[in-house]
């Protein structure tokens, strides 16, 4: 079988817009895409189905979370690259199937189950490494930072699942702005302030290592405590804001 050419792939599996859509993650533009587009050649020359890479992409991101139990600099090292991996395959899963036309709902499943599992898996990792496997409110925090996820999450799908059961379209970029100038505002402010991105699986482990890296010079754990309850903070101050946006916006009208 002939290989691929990149510029060929490209144009079919990186249309027009593709990098520069909301839905795109910044690691995506500033580097995965690249790192996928090659993978992605060379997925092409075997039988996995984009919905087999997804599968493995699931248990990517929750290996993600559940490498944060391993104490010390080892286990958040461990955590960023089973998350970096969980990109990667976030990627590729889709650009094989955009090449070989091979789309499926359960594919689509998979992908939000995927994005729900990582992300919760993360937090509760957290709240363990920072309880240091023990019982006490470190551990409570990082539970309730994973179910403050699982909600922002859920909130965001359930418009489309509200929307098509009113006969609607799908929300489109055009379609999530506030109806009040208030709201709008707060929304630019927050998303300029960037904190949002913390309750990320990709960003959380990211910061939980370099918080690894505080406490290996502190010689505790002072730093991911610290870093556990600015996260489940950040995430119950986001839940509500996030529902009245939606409640607020054009998506439900």
């Amino acid at each position: 079988m002939t290989k691929v050419q990149l510029e060929e792939l490209r144009e079919v599996i990186h249309p027009a817009g593709k990098l520069e859509s909301r839905a795109e993650h910044w690691a995506g533009r500033l580097y995965m895409r690249s790192l996928s587009l090659r993978v992605t050649r060379l997925m092409l020359g075997t039988r996995v189905s984009p919905n087999q890479i997804t599968t493995v992409m699931v248990f990517a991101g929750v290996l993600s979370g559940v490498a944060l139990v391993v104490p010390g600099l080892g286990g958040a090292v461990l955590s960023v690259l089973f998350m970096q991996l969980y990109l990667l395959l976030d990627c590729v899963d889709g650009e094989v199937a955009r090449w070989r036309r091979q789309f499926s709902p359960l594919g689509v499943y998979l992908d939000r189950l995927g994005a729900y599992l990582a992300d919760a898996a993360v937090m509760v990792g957290m709240g363990i490494r920072a309880a240091e496997l023990g019982l006490n409110l470190y551990l409570v925090a990082g539970l309730a930072a994973a179910i403050g996820v699982l909600l922002l999450k859920s909130s965001s799908d359930l418009v489309h699942v509200a929307r098509s059961d009113s006969g609607m379209q799908k929300a489109t970029d055009q379609s999530v702005v506030p109806r009040s100038s208030g709201l709008a505002r707060v929304r630019r402010l927050t998303s300029a302030v960037g904190l949002h991105r913390l309750v990320n699986g990709i960003e959380c482990t990211i910061l939980l290592l370099v918080t690894a890296i505080v406490d290996l010079a502190l010689g505790d754990l002072t730093a991911t405590k610290i870093a556990t309850v600015a996260v489940t903070a950040i995430v119950w101050l986001l839940v509500p804001a996030h529902i009245v946006s939606i409640v607020a916006s054009s998506r439900l009208k």
